[in-house]
């Protein structure tokens, strides 16, 4: 689905622009975009590949050292009210924690293994094959509002094209995702009781059985699960150590604020101290949980030298044809003419692209969202709306497609609705919140 929907997308940019720059004579500007888009394209991956690597290895010594699974043994008593129709000792509560908790943290890698394991159990429950549960129409509602405690993608681009406050839209990009969260939550639930969703209203078309065969052969998925269990005990001596270097971070912080009074706003501390102080705490859970913590950074830094390699395809696809839509004067033309119904609920027509197509494509909209900072600035108002946007969302198309093919569901019932309310409302809330911390 997401790739069809990025074919007509890429397909429409390229031939309006080419279109746009014969009638207005600017062949050669367009030419010259496309060439300096490729080459940007490069540049900015590279780029990433530091930074990727970074936060992954981090993240990999977070989920080492078991807080994946101590988070997802804290969520367990609200998930077992937001699923009623789910057994309270039903494997796939437990898949459902780990996916939200791996999700909430920024792990996308472990996030989507957990994520197949719950739709599978969720079918396995379902009374009618093929048609979405209630249960599984809330989780990619869930899903798809896209919960991060930490945007760590979008902060690494504003990083690497020079942004003063890289971390800036943490903050807003989390205000953002809980309105989403809140929006899927409230849909989800009012939608199922409406009677044209009903389920014995909803037949599976005729087509493959639904099945959840070939899950024991997903890449990674057993040891993932075996990995969120895992919570090696913690060492005194070690947890007296790391008391004690949280206690001299603290006084050190304290007498920073008390030598300049203006930091205690909060937002120059949370640019100048976040990232440092968060990257010391994760080296010290994993140390005090007696995690080989060196060779598990090591392993999450290659997954992230990967990513960068994956991700370059698509970079160079989209920046070169937004650069040549861009330098057509086509662009130009279609914000000037939405401008004016953007401008009543003050959203600028420069961040449409964006909203358009992060719900179809994760790696379009990082490419989107680098190429709108790269023409305004990183710190313009909207290079910060566009991070916030791709920070607190997610694919939702994307998601749809791989979870419920997944199982074999045809019909999805109020899912997609759901899913589009939380898109709905997790862009208004980026709008405020970018608005109000901008």
């Amino acid at each position: 689905m997401e790739l069809r929907l990025l074919n007509g997308i890429f397909v429409a940019l390229i031939a309006a622009a080419v279109l746009a720059a014969a009638f207005a004579g600017r062949m050669p500007d367009a030419n010259d975009a496309a060439f300096a888009a490729a080459k940007s394209a490069v540049d900015v991956t590279l780029g990433l590949v530091g930074a990727m690597a970074l936060w992954l290895g981090f993240m990999r010594v977070l989920r080492e050292a078991g807080f994946l699974g101590a988070l997802a043994r804290g969520l367990l008593p609200v998930l077992r009210r937001l699923f009623p129709d789910v057994p309270a000792e039903h494997p796939a509560l437990g898949a459902i924690v780990l996916n939200l908790a791996a999700n909430v943290l920024g792990l996308g890698n472990a996030a989507t293994p957990f994520g197949l394991l719950a739709m599978r159990e969720l079918e396995r429950l379902n009374p009618r094959p093929g048609v979405a549960t209630n249960s599984m129409a809330l989780f990619l509602a869930l899903n798809t509002a896209g919960l991060a405690v930490l945007p760590l993608g979008a902060i690494a681009v504003r990083a690497s094209l020079g942004s003063a406050n890289a971390a800036g839209i943490v903050a807003p990009s989390l205000v953002a995702s809980l309105c989403a969260t809140l929006a899927a939550l409230v849909a989800a639930k009012a939608l199922e009781r409406i009677p044209r969703f009903a389920p014995e209203r909803a037949a599976a078309p005729a087509g493959e059985p639904s099945t959840s065969a070939g899950f024991g052969e997903l890449a990674g998925l057993d040891a993932a699960e075996r990995l969120a269990a895992v919570r090696p005990a913690a060492a005194p001596a070690r947890r007296w150590l790391a008391a004690a270097f949280a206690l001299a971070l603290a006084a050190a912080l304290a007498r920073t604020v008390a030598n300049d009074p203006s930091l205690a706003t909060g937002k120059t501390v949370l640019a100048s101290w976040l990232l440092p102080s968060l990257m010391a705490a994760i080296a010290l859970a994993g140390f005090v949980r007696r995690v080989p913590v060196y060779d598990a950074f090591i392993a999450g830094a290659r997954e992230g030298l990967g990513i960068a390699v994956t991700v370059l395809p698509f970079m160079l696809a989209i920046l070169v044809a937004v650069a040549l839509f861009r330098a057509s004067g086509a662009l130009d033309a279609l914000t000037a003419a939405l401008a004016p119904v953007t401008g009543l609920v003050g959203f600028p027509a420069e961040a449409l692209p964006m909203a358009l197509i992060r719900p179809l494509s994760g790696s379009g909209a990082l490419a989107v969202m680098t190429e709108t900072m790269q023409h305004y600035g990183p710190d313009s108002f909207p290079g910060f709306l566009v991070c916030v946007i791709n920070g607190s969302s997610e694919t939702t198309f994307y998601v749809l497609a791989l979870y419920l093919g997944s199982v074999g569901v045809r019909a999805s019932r109020h899912t997609v609705l759901a899913c589009l309310a939380a898109d709905l409302a997790g862009l208004a809330g980026a709008l405020a919140a970018s608005r109000f911390f901008f």
